[in-house]
């Protein structure tokens, strides 16, 4: 049902008045007739939208699926409503454990036909969710395929229900893997040779590889359940499903894959590290293994790290013109020390590499040491940090400061020691590059302090601190022009132009109904200027160190995303996420 039969319903139920719809329309700039500006105008309680919606869905007058492509309502709040006057429950998901034998007794194409998804089975009944409740013969064909018990309906967000039918879809394409799994293991059991590496485990293993790699996934996490093994993927910085096992498939993916790793296959009660080197679809891959024990046996997680990726220039990592400027600027100065500020996985070594890059020269001698070393640079000596045998950040930087170097780039910065002797190299004439985890730019001083550096050396060393974020872009095969809530709106007021347009991406087949496809960077670049390390000396507080870089042209990260926002890169609900502090 479309917004405009919506309205009209409620007009007809004198909900709202036909001279609320004349003050949103004919205010200045216009408003548009929705949910959200009836709420946020005080028009009419969010209590009472949702009971409406609830009562249409009742009457079959909108379906669960519609629901949720009408803005500003909580639709989880509305099915649970639904659920509530259908004395049926509300199943999120993602926090149930799917019952994945019961797949193997019913036609999948049936529960694609019916959009059903089973969840699980007692002895005296059957749990599935439906994402058309109201459709009562389509749950007689599915009670048709229990003939045994009855079926008790469940209602879940509808998009949660594709997907999942989606990821055992993907799992229905390799059963064939899975039951030659269990032959295998069966075989084992009677004590019979195993298969080597032509082994079904294997061929397993390179189709988790194969389907990460095609999705642009970053890592991938193998978990055991109580019921299941997952196998989910971080794309663009979100954790995804992408297949579903019985819980007796994780023993030998496990254990296959701390083999490759060249892990202890028997220890499972400590975690261990390890590396696995891969051609995927013709091109090296590495991924860094972490086994962790949990509670119901491992998690394994590999980060993927493209050998034969192309290093990112830094005009290309997308920070805006103002910060590219400022920290072009700051790494060209002969020495001192610029840091690069952000939580884990926010691109911070990406920058560190464009910035060598950038400023990579024959006449100096350049030295990193890293842990790993992710990328390959040519007339650049790279250290690889090994604990076991006692070369550490800061072990490794003294020996660095004994080979002449001239500029050098920590990978970063974990204690006091590596700090401390990173601070004296940048004042005897070296350039330091190097990350630190913090928040923001000017926090980045406060914690440098705190972990017991003394605050004249620090405003001596100190050339630039950027602190940096990675937002997800919209996808442009479904990017279309959104309204903000007027809430949103007011509380960015100060940042925003007259008219300002914002996108979001609708969901499509090209970002798997995500509406974002890859990541930008957000970033905020905080030159150290001689008032600023005069306030650095004295120990100034943030906020008036703030101040001061404010009146000489400092853009916060928050400012930049709004930017980023308006110009169609991102969405407001991203810059939010990652940089509303």
């Amino acid at each position: 049902m479309e917004m405009q039969n919506l309205i009209n319903k409620m007009l007809e139920e004198k909900l709202i008045s036909r001279d609320v719809i004349n003050q949103l329309v004919f205010s200045r700039p216009p408003k548009r007739v929705s949910f959200g500006n009836l709420i946020d105008g005080g028009f009419i309680q969010s209590s009472k939208v949702e009971d409406f919606l609830a009562r249409e869905i009742r009457k079959g007058s909108i379906t669960l699926s519609e629901l949720e492509q009408i803005e500003d309502v909580d639709t989880v709040a509305i099915i649970k409503l639904v659920a509530q006057r259908m004395n049926a429950g509300y199943i999120d998901l993602d926090e149930t454990d799917i019952d994945i034998r019961l797949f193997g007794k019913l036609p999948y194409a049936q529960l694609v036909k019916y959009r059903a998804l089973p969840i699980g089975e007692t002895e005296i009944n059957v749990l599935v969710a439906f994402e058309d409740p109201m459709d009562m013969p389509v749950v007689e064909n599915i009670q048709r395929l229990f003939p045994k018990k009855p079926v008790i309906i469940a209602l879940s967000r509808p998009s949660k229900i594709r997907l999942h039918l989606q990821q055992l879809e993907i799992n229905e394409s390799i059963k064939g893997l899975i039951d030659e799994i269990r032959s295998d293991l069966k075989r084992k059991g009677r004590g019979e040779e195993d298969s080597g590496d032509s082994s079904a485990i294997l061929k397993l293993i390179d189709v988790i590889f194969k389907s990460a790699i095609s999705i642009r996934a970053s890592d991938i996490h193998i978990e055991a359940t109580e019921k299941t093994c997952s196998v989910r993927e971080r794309v663009d910085g979100m954790l995804r499903q992408s297949f579903i096992f019985d819980k007796d498939i994780f023993p030998p993916l496990s254990s296959r894959m701390k083999l490759l790793a060249q892990l202890d296959i028997a220890e499972k009660r400590k975690p261990q590290d390890g590396r696995i080197s891969r051609v995927v679809n013709g091109r090296e891959f590495d991924f860094r293994v972490s086994s962790l024990p949990t509670l119901f046996g491992e998690s394994i997680v590999l980060r993927i790290l493209d050998k034969s990726k192309v290093m990112i220039k830094l005009e290309d990592a997308g920070m805006s013109e103002d910060c590219y400027n400022k920290f072009s600027e700051a790494i060209k100065v002969p020495y001192g020390i610029v840091l690069v500020t952000g939580p884990t996985g926010s691109g911070k070594t990406t920058t560190l590499y464009g910035a060598l890059n950038a400023i990579r020269d024959i006449k100096d001698k350049t030295i990193t040491v890293e842990d790993p070393v992710e990328y390959q640079m040519n007339g650049i000596q790279q250290v690889q940090v090994n604990a076991q045998v006692g070369l550490t950040f800061a072990s490794a930087l003294r020996s660095i400061l004994r080979q002449d170097p001239d500029k050098v780039m920590i990978g970063e910065i974990r204690d006091q020691e590596t700090l401390r002797i990173a601070i004296q190299a940048a004042l005897t004439g070296h350039l330091v590059l190097s990350t630190l985890h913090t928040n923001d730019a000017i926090s980045a001083v406060s914690r440098i302090l705190d972990m017991g550096i003394e605050s004249y050396l620090v405003s001596g060393a100190l050339v630039a601190i950027q602190a940096q974020r990675l937002v997800r872009k919209i996808c442009p095969h479904c990017k279309s022009e959104a309204q903000l809530p007027e809430k949103v709106m007011e509380e960015i007021s100060q940042y925003l132009p007259e008219n300002p347009r914002f996108y979001k991406g609708v969901g499509c087949k090209e970002c798997q109904q995500s509406g974002y496809i890859g990541r930008e960077m957000i970033s905020e670049v905080l030159p150290i200027s001689e008032k600023l390390k005069r306030m650095i000396a004295s120990m100034a507080s943030n906020e008036e160190m703030t101040k001061q870089a404010e009146s000489e042209g400092f853009i916060s990260m928050f400012e930049d995303g709004i930017h980023k926002a308006m110009s169609g890169k991102t969405t407001i609900d991203e810059i939010f996420r990652v940089a509303r502090l």
